[in-house]
């Protein structure tokens, strides 16, 4: 087939006059054309009529991505959005900028609800949840306004060396001089205002609970570091060309965070929650849950730098124990580091699949899930069954790899007894879920 009749068969740029359907995963609406063709369309809300035009998608796709271009009929949830680089063909960060605040956390519920019934066959009711997204503290802002909650952003820098942020599904950049929802620490670096020549990207962190403020650059292929002449005082690292590593260039190879009273070191650009209320939210959430008690044994698995394995530690008295499995190098470190006064924690480093069979451990009390995005998996979770938890606390950035591993979690016996939802991505399409599953009772 020739190069030409393959761009006939595209029908990106293709306009649309559609109803649109209910919200779907991933910050987009369902809406189907009059030939029946499926649309996933951004910057609309349910019960719109919309101009939808298509970014994507030929003849022969099961669905196209388009976007909302002219909205012909609004929805009363709509606003028009503060950002002025939100919208079609701008910055891909926000989905949600033209809905209410209220509006946006109905929608992820409703996202959450649609995964929990498609993948793990239940309703909120049986998920132990209320059905409410929880905003978090300090997010409730004046009309007009957002949440300013993204302590580390990622720019991507054009050829020219101008900062900016990425289109959706694109590696197209659109500059900018703000982003409103990034944190104060990191607006006040200024990166927006820099040249940044021969770089591909700069990430820009500014902890929260201490003033350390890092920024993390990327060169080009053969690219040189620029001077980093700042707003405020930042450490500096680079991201290695040849091996993906991180490493210092000036200032702290880490920053200090705080989470349930204590200070965990983060280094090397490591992960860390992104909303500054998100740590102590999440430890809040797990603890409550999971209620431990002196001298019981708990896992910590994907434990990055230790935030539920200090907290547990902190519960669990001088008698009881963890052990946290992290597969990164550096987190491992900075884990060890952070919980050095507990003499009965212990971090191995490794995939979970892969040390937990290693570790000798049998049975357990207490288990903390915090896998990455893509979820646990069937075989993390049959090994977590296998050691009989009374409690185990799933956390996860995903509705659906968290639906799918709720479903794993059935074959296996254990149910969800509570499920709590928090905005901690005020915005965008994301939120985090904290479900607590109990095993079932045999004759139940």
């Amino acid at each position: 087939m020739t190069s030409e009749q393959n761009e006939k068969q595209s029908l990106v740029g293709e306009e649309y006059e559609v109803e649109v359907g209910p919200v779907a995963h991933g910050g987009h609406c369902i809406a189907r054309t009059a030939e029946g063709r499926v649309l996933f369309v951004r910057h609309t809300l349910p019960g719109e009529k919309v101009i939808a035009k298509v970014t994507e998608g030929d003849v022969d796709s099961r669905f196209l991505r388009a976007d909302a271009i002219t909205v012909l009929d609004p929805s009363k949830d709509r606003v028009e959005a503060p950002c002025p680089y939100a919208g079609p063909d701008k910055c891909g960060g926000c989905d949600w900028q033209h809905a209410k605040p209220g509006a946006q956390r109905r929608l992820k519920g409703e996202v959450i609800a649609e995964q929990l019934l498609r993948l793990a066959g239940l309703t909120p009711e049986q998920a132990g949840w209320d059905g409410t997204v929880m905003p978090a503290e300090g997010d409730k802002v004046p009309a007009g306004q957002v949440p300013q909650w993204r302590t580390r952003v990622q720019y991507a820098i054009d050829a020219d060396g101008v900062a900016g942020l990425r289109k959706h599904r694109s590696h197209e950049i659109q500059p900018v001089d703000h982003c409103m929802i990034a944190a104060p620490g990191v607006t006040e670096l200024g990166i927006e205002q820099q040249d940044w020549p021969q770089m591909a990207t700069v990430e820009a962190i500014a902890a929260t609970g201490s003033g350390d403020r890092q920024v993390v650059l990327t060169p080009r292929p053969g690219g040189r570091l620029p001077l980093v002449e700042l707003d405020k005082p930042v450490s500096v690292l680079r991201v290695e060309e040849k091996d993906g590593g991180v490493h210092r260039v000036h200032g702290r190879p880490f920053v200090r965070e705080r989470a349930d009273g204590r200070t965990y070191r983060v280094g090397m650009g490591g992960f860390w929650q992104v909303h500054p209320q998100a740590a102590d939210t999440l430890i809040k959430a797990v603890m409550q849950g999971l209620m431990p008690r002196k001298g019981e044994m708990a896992l910590d698995l994907y434990c990055g730098v230790g935030i539920f394995a200090g907290a547990l530690a902190e519960r669990l008295g001088e008698t009881g124990a963890v052990l946290g499995i992290e597969s990164t190098k550096r987190a491992v470190e900075d884990a060890r580091h952070n919980l050095a006064d507990f003499p009965r924690v212990r971090i191995e480093q490794g995939k979970v699949e892969a040390i937990l069979p290693k570790t000798g451990i049998t049975e357990c009390d207490l288990v903390v899930l915090d896998p990455p995005r893509a979820g646990a998996g069937k075989q993390t979770v049959r090994q977590v069954a296998g050691l009989t938890p009374r409690r185990i606390a799933y956390v996860a950035c995903d509705p659906a790899a968290l639906a799918r591993d709720l479903g794993y979690f059935q074959e296996v016996g254990y149910k969800p007894r509570t499920l709590r939802a928090f905005d901690l991505f005020p915005m965008t399409h994301h939120v985090e879920c904290v479900a607590i599953l109990e095993r079932v009772a045999k004759d139940a």
